[in-house]
C-alpha cells in the first residue's frame, strides 16, 4: 500500500511567504471595501479603511523581512495592493465626496493622481542603490503611495473632524490632490525609515509612543491622522536637509577611500 500523503497548500519550506501576503490581499480588500461605503456616503468607515490598510502595507513588508519571507511575487503583489488601495480608493473616495462637484476637470484630477501614484510606484520598483549608497535605503523618491492616499484625504479628514477653523477646506481639495500627485512622481526624498535602528535603551519610550498613538487613533482618529498628515507635510523640507547631508558625508567617505587606493 502507499503511504498516506496529507494535503499541503504550499511546501513546509514556504509557509513563512504566506503571512506577508495574507496582510497584503488583506489590505486591498480593505481598500476596495472604502470605495463601496464611500458609494454609500459613509465616508467616516471609508477613511477608516484606508487608514487600516496603510497601516496593513507598513506591516506586511517588516513582517517579510523579520521571518525572511521575502519574494519576487509578495513584491509584486505588494505594488499592486498600493495602486488599488491608494492610487484608486483614495481618490474616488474624494470625487464622491467632493471632485465629482468639477464635472469633467474633478475627473480629470481623480485620473491624473491614479497615473501619477502608478508611475511612482513602477519606479519604485525599478530602483536599485549601489552597495556604496545604502544609507538610500532610508529614503524614498517622492512621496510614498500610502502617504499619498491619506495625504489627499486631509480636506475631508478635516470635515470628518471636530477641529473647526472656518476655513472652507473644500475649495482646496482639487489644489492639494494635484500637489500630492506631482510629490509621487517627483524626486524629491523623503523619510522612510526601513533602516534605522532603534537602540534597546529606547525600546520602552518607542513601545510607549506606540500605544499613544493607537490610543489616539481609537478614540480621536480624524484629529490624529489630519495632525499626521500635517506633521508629515512639514517633515518634508526636514527630509531633504538629511537627504543632502549624509549625501555629502557620503560623498566625503568615498573620495578619502579614493584616495588611499590611488
Amino acid at each position: 500500500m502507499e503511504p498516506n500523503k496529507k494535503f499541503k497548500l504550499v511546501s513546509s519550506k514556504k509557509t513563512r511567504y504566506l503571512l506577508p501576503n495574507i496582510l497584503t490581499l488583506a489590505g486591498v480588500c480593505l481598500g476596495i471595501s472604502s470605495i463601496k461605503f464611500s458609494i454609500d456616503g459613509n465616508f467616516n468607515l471609508a477613511v477608516i479603511l484606508i487608514m487600516l490598510a496603510a497601516i496593513l502595507d507598513a506591516l506586511d513588508g517588516r513582517v517579510a523581512r523579520l521571518i525572511k519571507g521575502t519574494s519576487e511575487f509578495g513584491k509584486e503583489l505588494d505594488s499592486l495592493t498600493d495602486f488599488v488601495s491608494f492610487g484608486i480608493a483614495p481618490v474616488l473616495i474624494l470625487y464622491f465626496w467632493e471632485l465629482n462637484n468639477y464635472g469633467k476637470l474633478g475627473w480629470a484630477i481623480a485620473l491624473i493622481f491614479s497615473v501619477c501614484c502608478v508611475l511612482r510606484l513602477a519606479r519604485f520598483n525599478l530602483t536599485k542603490h549601489e552597495n556604496n549608497q545604502e544609507w538610500k535605503n532610508n529614503f524614498f523618491e517622492g512621496v510614498p503611495s500610502p502617504a499619498g492616499g491619506l495625504l489627499i484625504l486631509i480636506p475631508l479628514i478635516y470635515e470628518l473632524s471636530e477641529f473647526n477653523f472656518d476655513i472652507n477646506v473644500k475649495n482646496f481639495t482639487p489644489y492639494l490632490t494635484i500637489l500630492i500627485a506631482l510629490l509621487l512622481v517627483c524626486k524629491i526624498p523623503t523619510l522612510s525609515l526601513k533602516k534605522i535602528s532603534i537602540s534597546p535603551k529606547t525600546t520602552v519610550f518607542l513601545l510607549l509612543a506606540a500605544g499613544i498613538i493607537f490610543i489616539a487613533l481609537l478614540f480621536y482618529t480624524f484629529e490624529t491622522l489630519l495632525i499626521f498628515g500635517i506633521v508629515y507635510l512639514i517633515s518634508i523640507p526636514l527630509s531633504i536637509y538629511i537627504y543632502k547631508k549624509q549625501k555629502k558625508h557620503s560623498t566625503k567617505i568615498s573620495d578619502e577611500d579614493h584616495e588611499d587606493i590611488l
